[in-house]
């Protein structure tokens, strides 16, 4: 029978959070907050194989990395590597059915895992403790649920990731001491997703960059061959062209990038996490999701966001009534977001 919350630190915890690049950037927190709470506890993260190239500079972490791509096989290298091991505590940070089944390799003798409200794929069978609190909240603090369920209520609001110096001096060699703002254009690519901005619309802007604030501009992204052509799209009808990375940086590069830009312009996408953990300005571009559940965590307010008003267009809902976390699903839902509405949240932030 559990015991919760702890009455002392435990000598281990196992975090599984496999993806995506957004949740991981979230996870950087609560590592902050277990390792200043429990300095001397050992904390093993479970982690996707992409996620993990991103985050495996970090101090006192063992890695299990867990790659997707390998299909059932994955599981069996999985529980070799645990076998005989018992955590005192398995928080299950990720609702899938393949977290779901990774969790009954591992043995704890606390499995906390999300409440029934936030589970899908019976991922509240899998576990015997369930995280408390207010369900419409930013990610980031569903998160930190877990801890305060332990007994942890202080938190370390440190991000801890520093670019590497490789990636640094790369980062340098193409900005060049220019002033550069980064946009990433794209989210990532799956079937309804339609959360970029127009095409035609980022490359007005990129123009309005260059020719008026005398910015340079890159474009960043996934090697993700949609993610390269829609880019690509982009950059032939700017005036002038901007520079295009789209493919070609690894993430810690992308980090390095963001270290030493003015601003980072994205969608909801993983990058735009990528920008907190730079600690530098993000425009977000929502209205296919909630921000106030997935935005940039340190520029809310800065954040573009028409969702209220593309779930009442095409849902006829108010946010009020909509899931929490519910999408607006719709090939027109990003045109919402006007030209002139990002330029002049550019234009504050500049100043």
């Amino acid at each position: 029978m559990s015991h919760l919350p702890l009455a002392q630190a435990p000598a281990s915890i196992c975090l599984l959070r496999l993806s995506a690049i957004g949740d991981v950037t979230h996870m950087l927190p609560i590592v902050a907050t277990l390792q200043k709470a429990w300095p001397h506890t050992q904390i093993t993260w479970i982690i996707g194989k992409t996620e993990y190239a991103l985050v495996k500079s970090l101090d006192h972490i063992e890695f299990i990395v867990f790659d997707k791509n390998n299909g059932i096989s994955e599981y069996r290298t999985l529980r070799k590597k645990i076998k005989g091991r018992q955590f005192d505590v398995l928080l299950m940070m990720q609702v899938a059915l393949r977290a779901n089944l990774i969790s009954l390799l591992i043995t704890a003798k606390n499995k906390i895992g999300f409440d029934k409200a936030r589970s899908v794929d019976f991922h509240q069978w899998f576990c015997k403790d369930h995280i408390e609190g207010p369900g419409r909240v930013h990610v980031l603090e569903t998160y930190f649920q877990f801890l305060e369920k332990l007994g942890i209520k202080n938190r370390e609001m440190n991000w801890l990731l520093k670019a590497d110096k490789t990636s640094q001096q790369f980062a340098s060699h193409v900005i060049a001491g220019k002033p550069t703002v980064i946009i990433n254009p794209c989210s990532s690519a799956r079937k309804n997703n339609w959360r970029n901005w127009p095409e035609s619309r980022y490359a007005r802007l990129i123009d309005y960059l260059m020719t008026q604030l005398q910015m340079q501009v890159l474009l960043t992204g996934g090697p993700d061959h949609e993610e390269v052509a829609f880019s690509n799209r982009i950059t032939q009808q700017c005036r002038q062209a901007p520079v295009n990375l789209v493919g070609k940086t690894s993430l810690m590069q992308l980090l390095a990038l963001l270290e030493q830009a003015r601003l980072l312009i994205a969608p909801d996408t993983g990058p735009a996490h990528m920008g907190t953990v730079a600690d530098i300005p993000v425009i977000g571009l929502y209205a296919s999701s909630n921000p106030h559940r997935t935005g940039p965590y340190k520029s809310l307010q800065n954040s573009i966001n028409v969702y209220p008003e593309a779930l009442q267009k095409f849902k006829h809902k108010t946010p009020e009534q909509a899931k929490w976390g519910e999408r607006v699903r719709h090939p027109d839902v990003m045109k919402m977001i006007s030209l002139d509405a990002v330029i002049n949240q550019l234009d504050k932030l500049i100043d």
